[in-house]
């Protein structure tokens, strides 16, 4: 029997009926019936070639888009940009400049929906990443900005859109309403490149996390006013946004809120297998996300945001994992988004541009923003160096120019003329802001003392006589060095050393809070314990990367009993350098020199009186002698070598080389944060 007939006795007409819209046509097209399965047994029905080739183009636009973005994050790590420029540009040589894509052409009505999507992931994410208890130094300074600053800035973004841009009053609340969020899809990854203080971080992270569905929330309910009022009273249009708005929201907000905790309940029970814990929590988010958005465009945002706020404070277990998966997912959707979103732009839209726009764009930065956020923290526990930050730092991102799109068309066909303005307005504030703020956050707030003067620094879990001799030495060659430990009276000499201590559980929750990584390029576990040194640097690969954490050569190092390498850092000096060898050796006398190596000198190797273990390169880059890695040294780095007792050379043989090299070097890390006074951090 053939398949065909199998197929026409099973399914219901219906079914067969419903079928027929899948296939591509314009709806003046005739319509034509469902492609036969098959004519005849062993034969098959022609594929359609038009079908074929928008399925090849909408392939084609999602792999190259994700390719790009991926592309443009590494470009942006390897120039030390920040990546969201290098995407902006990608996507401008992409649609308006090049003219190559134009993704709302080939993905028609899916776009809108999975940017939705999207931007619900990562404000989930961020929402991950807010801690309450960040409330507590600087929960004045938030609140200003949420309640007071928001308001501030619509309203003197309304004025500079009509008075400068010369919009109409309606257009210019509505472009107001778009630019007062600041997205978290751009400030997420700058915070993460700028390193900033964790009071300074905390103003930007939340302002843009909480005020993202705020603003997106209040610029729909002013779109939707506008447009309802052409066919119905003004009275009549606010009662109806009000009831959908207030449902949507608090259906949304219920959720995020409830949800959470049957979650938790779920895991602790032991109710869901852990490969199911990272599936069940996204599945989460944009379900509370639909549930809103189904009621009230831009409502199901808060939920997510919600969501994700109490999953991060109520203790919930598998979390980690979540974060770790999340900020990989987020990355790769933000670079999507900015790509698509700024292919998306047509060239007409660029020729739009003028001089009212663009003295609107420079009021929106130098104006509007810096003043509303002055005014709204008058009084706040906020230094004049974080607000004068925080009032210049504003990137706006995704969500703004995903609105300005759907808002400047509905408004065009509501009547309103100079709506076509909206779009080419919001994307000239993204692409300034962009630019502006990206480029100069790191080192405006290097200069206001609010961020790490440079890298480079290492933190040393565990003290003990030769940790605190390597740290010595290398704070003395102008390596920032802070030494952990949970023991006060091993603490003690080094603090007497000169060291930065504190006294913590690194693994700890506090541990997590306290522990400042701005500094810290690199991770030394040192303590007696192998299996405890290896759990330390799987806790802080992650953040630093699997290259940048290190460990003591455990006992059972080169056997086959030796932990795998994913689970531990990399080996320092050598496999046979264990904890008790280096004990012994210091015991035994064994001293730590920093040499330079000569230009006349091709190689570094471990003798029977010594062993190097670390280099110190003419930028100021630390790297560590090991046997998971080579290292080749250059004419002009600094040596750090580890010699048995009496055998190690002496450097007074060539005291004004020395002298001049090593302060050649401290020259070199005058930006970093060294701590000479040896005061502790505890």
């Amino acid at each position: 029997m053939p398949m065909c007939a199998v197929f026409a006795a099973v399914l219901p007409k219906s079914v067969i009926r419903r079928s027929a819209p899948l296939t591509m046509m314009s709806p003046n097209t005739q319509r034509m019936s469902p492609p036969r399965l098959c004519a005849s047994r062993g034969t098959r029905a022609p594929r359609s070639t038009s079908g074929d080739n928008v399925e090849d183009k909408v392939l084609l636009l999602v792999v190259g888009v994700a390719v790009a973005g991926v592309f443009g994050q590494w470009l942006g790590w390897r120039l030390k940009l920040p990546a969201i420029i290098p995407l902006l540009v990608m996507g401008a040589i992409l649609g308006p400049i090049g003219g190559f894509v134009r993704p709302s052409a080939a993905l028609g009505a899916v776009m809108r929906p999975a940017i939705g999507m999207a931007v619900a992931i990562i404000v989930f994410e961020g929402g991950l990443n807010l801690n309450l208890r960040e409330l507590r130094s600087a929960g004045s300074g938030i609140a200003r900005l949420v309640a007071v600053a928001l308001p501030l800035n619509w309203l003197m973004g309304t004025l500079a859109g009509h008075w400068v841009a010369g919009l109409s009053w309606p257009v210019a609340i509505l472009v107001g309403a778009i630019l007062v969020v600041t997205g978290p899809t751009v400030i997420m990854p700058l915070l993460r490149q700028a390193k900033l203080e964790p009071r300074a971080a905390a103003f930007l992270r939340w302002e843009a996390i909480v005020n993202d569905p705020i603003g997106a929330t209040l610029t729909l309910l002013v779109l939707s006013y506008l447009t309802l009022a052409t066919t119905m009273s003004g009275a009549a249009a606010i009662l109806s946004l009000a009831w959908h708005t207030i449902l949507g929201a608090g259906v949304a907000a219920a959720l995020g809120l409830a949800v959470p905790f049957g979650i938790r309940t779920l895991f602790r029970r032991d109710l869901a297998p852990e490969y199911l814990k990272t599936p069940i929590l996204l599945a989460g988010a944009l379900g509370i996300y639909a549930a809103g958005e189904a009621i009230q465009p831009e409502t199901g945002l808060l939920g997510a945001t919600l969501f994700g706020v109490v999953l991060a404070n109520i203790d919930v277990t598998g979390l980690q994992e979540l974060r770790r998966f999340k900020e990989a997912l987020t990355v790769f959707l933000v670079s999507g988004l900015f790509i698509l979103l700024t292919a998306n732009i047509d060239r007409s839209t660029v020729e739009m541009l003028s001089w009212p726009i663009a003295l609107t764009t420079l009021a929106i930065l130098f104006v509007v923003r810096p003043l509303a956020i002055w005014l709204a923290t008058i009084g706040a526990n906020a230094s004049w160096r974080e607000r004068l930050l925080v009032g210049w730092i504003g990137p706006r991102g995704v969500v703004a120019a995903a609105i300005a799109g759907v808002a400047g068309e509905r408004l065009t066909q509501a009547g309103y003329a100079d709506a076509r303005l909206v779009l080419p307005l919001v994307f000239a504030v993204i692409a300034s802001t962009v630019f502006l703020h990206g480029l100069t956050l790191a080192p405006l707030a290097r200069r206001l003392k609010l961020a790490s003067g440079g890298r480079g620094g290492l933190l040393i879990v565990g003290a003990s006589r030769w940790s605190i001799r390597l740290g010595e030495v290398l704070h003395g060659a102008g390596i920032p060095i802070v030494v952990v430990d949970r023991s006060a009276l091993a603490l003690k000499a080094a603090r007497l050393a000169g060291l930065a201590t504190l006294r913590v559980e690194v693994l700890s929750v506090i541990g997590e809070e306290v522990v400042d990584l701005r500094d810290v390029e690199q991770v030394l576990a040192a303590t007696p314990d192998d299996a405890y040194n290896a759990l330390v640097c799987t806790r802080f690969a992650p953040e630093l990367g699997r290259e940048r954490v290190h460990q003591l050569a455990p006992d059972a190092a080169g056997t086959r009993h030796e932990a795998s390498r994913e689970w531990r850092g990399k080996i320092v000096i050598g496999e046979d350098m264990t904890f008790q060898c280096l004990a012994d050796l210091m015991e035994a006398g064994a001293s730590v020199i920093v040499q330079p190596f000569g230009s006349g000198e091709t190689d570094v190797d471990v003798h029977d009186d010594g062993w190097p273990l670390a280099l110190i390169r003419d930028g100021g880059e630390l790297v560590f002698f090991g046997a998971d890695h080579e290292v080749d040294p250059s004419p002009g780095d600094l040596i750090v070598r580890l010699y048995k007792a009496a055998l190690a050379p002496t450097v007074e043989r060539e005291p004004a080389r020395w002298r001049r090299l090593l302060g050649a070097g401290r020259k070199r890390l005058t930006g970093l944060p060294i701590s000479a006074s040896g005061s502790a951090l505890e």
